[in-house]
C-alpha cells in the first residue's frame, strides 16, 4: 500500500512550489475534498460571476424566467464538469497531461491550448470587471477620478497580486481561497441586505404578453442563450480540476472528489443570483446600464448602491479578482511548463502572466475587447466541453485505469509507451473532438453577438452545445467499436464499450529512459 501523507508536512505558504505537471508524489498529497470544493467555488464567488449572472437580464428576460435560465445553466455545467476532478487523484497530475491516454502523447497539447485561452479569457473578465468595481467605488467613496490611470493603477494592481500567488504556488493559492470563500460569501449576503428593498421578483422582462410577434419569437433563443453563458463558467474549469486534485491522496474515494467538484458549482448560485437580482434592479432604474450594445454591469450597480455599499463592493472586487485570477492563471502557467520543458513552473507562469496582462491592458485600452470577451469565452467553452466529453468516457471505457509513466512521455521528450498510438496521435479521440468542436462553432447562435453560419437552423435557438456533446460521445463511442485501440491501453479488466486489438507496445526511448523504473499502476479507488 501506498504510504499515507502527512498533511503536517505539507510546505508552508512562503515555501516555492517546485512541482511541475511530472507525478505528485504519494507523500506530498495532502490536499482533501474539501480544499477542491474551496478552490473550485473561490474561484468562481466574485464579481465576473455576477457579471454573467446579469446576462438574462441582457437578453431581455424576466427575473423567473431568469432564474429558471441560471439554474439550468449551473445545474447542467456542474453535472458535466464534475467527473474531470477524478482525473488528478488518479494520476497525480493534471488534466491535459492525462489527455494523453485518450488523445495521445503528442495528441494532450490540446487540452493545454484549450486551458491557455481559457485562462486568458477569464482572467481577463476577472481583472476588468472587478478592476472596474474598485475604480467606481473608490471614486464614490474618496472622489479618486475614474480616467484611465486609476483604471492603468487598479488593472496592475489585480494581475500583480495574482501573478505573485501563482508563482508561489498551490499552497499560497490554496490560502487566498480560504479567505476567499467566507468573506466574499458574507460580502454578498450583505449585499443581499443592501438592495432588498429595491428588489421586485416581479421584474417582467421584454417577454410579456403585450409583447410583438418579432420580439416573442426571440423567447427561446434568448433563454437558450442566457443558459449557455451561464453553462461556460462551470465548464471553464474542466481543464483546470486536475492542477487542484492531483493533491488528493489516490486512496480518496471517488465519490467525495466528483461530489466535491459538484457542489462547489452549486454553491455559485450565491454570485449568479445576486448578478441576476441587481441586474433587475438596475434594468428598472438605472435601465441605461443594461443596454445590450454597450452594457456595463458594475456602473450599474455602483449607480443603484447605497453609499455605505461602497466599501464592500470595493474589498468584493478586491477578494474576487485575487480569487478568480489565481485559480485561471496557476494551471495554464504549470501546463505551459510541460509543454515548453526547458522552462520550470515558475518561469512559464511569469511567462504566460505577463503575455495575459498585456492582453488586459492592450484589450481594454487599445482594442476595446471588453464587450466580445463573454463571446470569445462562449466560444472556448464550446470548444472545451467535447474535449472533456472524450476524456470523460475514455475513464469509462478504460475503468479509471492509466500507466502513469507512459502519460509522462511528452513531458520527459522520449516517445513510445501505451499512449504512443499513431507518432504520438490518436486519432480516435482527435477526430471525435475537432469534429464536435466544429459542429459546435458552426451551431452556435448567442443573441447580438455570434452567430455562426448554422447558427439559424434552429429558429434561432443556439443548440451549439447538446450537439456537440452528443456528436463527441456517439462519434467517439463508435470510432473505439469500428477502431479499436490497443489491448495494452487498458487494464487487467479490460476495456467497457469498446473493442481491442493485439498489438505490442513501443519501448519508451528518449532522455532517462533506460533508468526509469515503470511506476505501479492502479484501478481508480472507487467508491
Amino acid at each position: 500500500m501506498s504510504p499515507q501523507p502527512d498533511p503536517s508536512s505539507a510546505p508552508s505558504l512562503t515555501e516555492v512550489e517546485t512541482h511541475g505537471v511530472d507525478r505528485i508524489p504519494d507523500a506530498d498529497r495532502t490536499a482533501t475534498p474539501l480544499d477542491l470544493f474551496r478552490l473550485a467555488f473561490g474561484g468562481a464567488n466574485t464579481f465576473s460571476t455576477c457579471v454573467l449572472g446579469a446576462f438574462p437580464i441582457l437578453f431581455g428576460l424576466s427575473f423567473w424566467q431568469g432564474l429558471a435560465a441560471t439554474v439550468l445553466g449551473v445545474v447542467a455545467g456542474a453535472l458535466i464538469l464534475c467527473p474531470m476532478a477524478v482525473f488528478g487523484p488518479v494520476n497525480g497530475t493534471n488534466n491535459a497531461v492525462s489527455s494523453s491516454a485518450h488523445l495521445g502523447v503528442h495528441g494532450r497539447v490540446v487540452g493545454s491550448f484549450l486551458s491557455l485561452l481559457t485562462a486568458i479569457a477569464f482572467f481577463s473578465i476577472s481583472v476588468w470587471s472587478s478592476g472596474d468595481a474598485l475604480v467606481g467605488g473608490a471614486h464614490r467613496l474618496f472622489g479618486l477620478p475614474r480616467g484611465d490611470l486609476s483604471y492603468v493603477v487598479a488593472y496592475a494592481l489585480f494581475a500583480c497580486l495574482v501573478l505573485a500567488v501563482c508563482v508561489y504556488g498551490f499552497r499560497f493559492m490554496l490560502f487566498v481561497n480560504k479567505v476567499a470563500v467566507t468573506s466574499a460569501s458574507v460580502l454578498f449576503l450583505v449585499g443581499a441586505i443592501a438592495f432588498a428593498g429595491d428588489f421586485d421578483p416581479s421584474y417582467a422582462g421584454v417577454f410579456t404578453d403585450s409583447a410583438d410577434a418579432a420580439t416573442q419569437s426571440l423567447f427561446w433563443p434568448s433563454f437558450i442563450g442566457a443558459a449557455l453563458i451561464v453553462l461556460s463558467n462551470p465548464v471553464s474549469f474542466g481543464a483546470f480540476l486536475g492542477d487542484w486534485s492531483r493533491y488528493i491522496p489516490a486512496s480518496t474515494p471517488r465519490r467525495r472528489v466528483i461530489g466535491a467538484a459538484f457542489l462547489s458549482q452549486i454553491a455559485t448560485l450565491l454570485p449568479f443570483l445576486f448578478g441576476l437580482a441587481t441586474a433587475s434592479i438596475i434594468a428598472t432604474k438605472a435601465p441605461d446600464y443594461v443596454d445590450p450594445a454597450a452594457p456595463d454591469f458594475v456602473g450599474g450597480l455602483l449607480a443603484i448602491s447605497p453609499s455605505w455599499f461602497f466599501l464592500p463592493v470595493c474589498l468584493l472586487a478586491l477578494i474576487g479578482g485575487m480569487s478568480t485570477g489565481t485559480t485561471a492563471l496557476y494551471g495554464t502557467g504549470l501546463d505551459f511548463s510541460s509543454v515548453f520543458p526547458r522552462l520550470s513552473r515558475v518561469q512559464a507562469t511569469l511567462l504566460v502572466g505577463v503575455a495575459s496582462i498585456a492582453f488586459i491592458f492592450i484589450g481594454r485600452f487599445g482594442l476595446n475587447l471588453v464587450q466580445s470577451i463573454s463571446t470569445f469565452a462562449t466560444m472556448i467553452i464550446t470548444c472545451t466541453t467535447p474535449w472533456m466529453v472524450v476524456m470523460i468516457l475514455g475513464f469509462h471505457t478504460r475503468r479509471g485505469w492509466y500507466d502513469p509513466e507512459a502519460l509522462q512521455v511528452f513531458n520527459r521528450r522520449q516517445s513510445g509507451g501505451r499512449y504512443w498510438f499513431a507518432h504520438g496521435w490518436n486519432w480516435r479521440g482527435m477526430t471525435a473532438w475537432w469534429v464536435s468542436a466544429l459542429l459546435g462553432v458552426l451551431f452556435t447562435n448567442i443573441p447580438g453577438q455570434f452567430v455562426g453560419p448554422l447558427g439559424d437552423l434552429a429558429n434561432g435557438v443556439d443548440i451549439s452545445l447538446p450537439l456537440s456533446l452528443v456528436v463527441s460521445a456517439v462519434l467517439f463511442l463508435t470510432l473505439l467499436r469500428v477502431f479499436p485501440e490497443p489491448r495494452a491501453v487498458y487494464g487487467p479488466e479490460g476495456a467497457r464499450l469498446a473493442r481491442t486489438v493485439d498489438v505490442p507496445v513501443p519501448a519508451i526511448t528518449g532522455p532517462g529512459a533506460e533508468s526509469a523504473e515503470p511506476a505501479p499502476v492502479t484501478a481508480a479507488n472507487g467508491g
